[in-house]
């Protein structure tokens, strides 16, 4: 009978690991793991029936990725929820997020006054970007008011465009 010989090395975290299987007709592991000094931090041996590898295989997989799980810190998420997402909207919120919006000079870079509002209030970018429209102001343009037009575009008539909540408009109670 032949025996069939596989061994390959890798690298994880700072330990090298080793690992050596040889089929005669059983299977047989042999795992070493040495830090970067050489020091051997890791070793282990399996002999196996020559038909269970597969299966066995899966269940060391499952065991050991749920143990190594449980001794993890908690994985990071890749993305930064601000602190007051998923919050309700005040009056209040309303009222100063249109005010900063319509008091933006002319030629104020959107995207950057969307961002720097969306830190000052803790909310997300796309959060604030939507919540314009809702309070009456262009949100492709920073400090203009939203136009009749663009707010049936945007799907907010019948929600008091340029007024916020009922308050009107400063610039309206001037008007006529």
């Amino acid at each position: 009978m032949t025996t069939t010989t596989y061994e390959t090395q890798t690298l994880i975290g700072s330990t090298t690991y080793r690992l050596r299987a040889s089929a005669d007709p059983d299977l047989f592991l042999e795992v070493a793991g040495t830090d970067t000094s050489g020091l051997l931090v890791a070793e282990g041996n399996l002999r196996l029936p020559a038909g269970a590898g597969g299966s066995v295989g899966k269940l060391l997989a499952q065991v050991l990725d749920a143990l190594g799980k449980l001794g993890a810190p908690p994985p990071k998420s890749g993305r930064h929820r601000p602190a007051n997402a998923n919050q309700p909207w005040t009056q209040d919120l309303d009222e100063d997020l249109r005010a900063t919006w319509l008091a933006a000079p002319p030629g104020t870079s959107t995207t950057d006054l969307i961002r720097a509002i969306a830190g000052q209030l803790e909310r997300s970018a796309t959060s604030i970007r939507s919540r314009l429209a809702r309070v009456g102001c262009d949100p492709d343009i920073a400090g203009r008011p939203l136009s009749p037009e663009a707010a049936h575009l945007l799907g907010v008539q019948g929600r008091h465009q340029g007024e916020v909540r009922g308050k009107p408009d400063p610039a309206q109670a001037t008007e006529g």
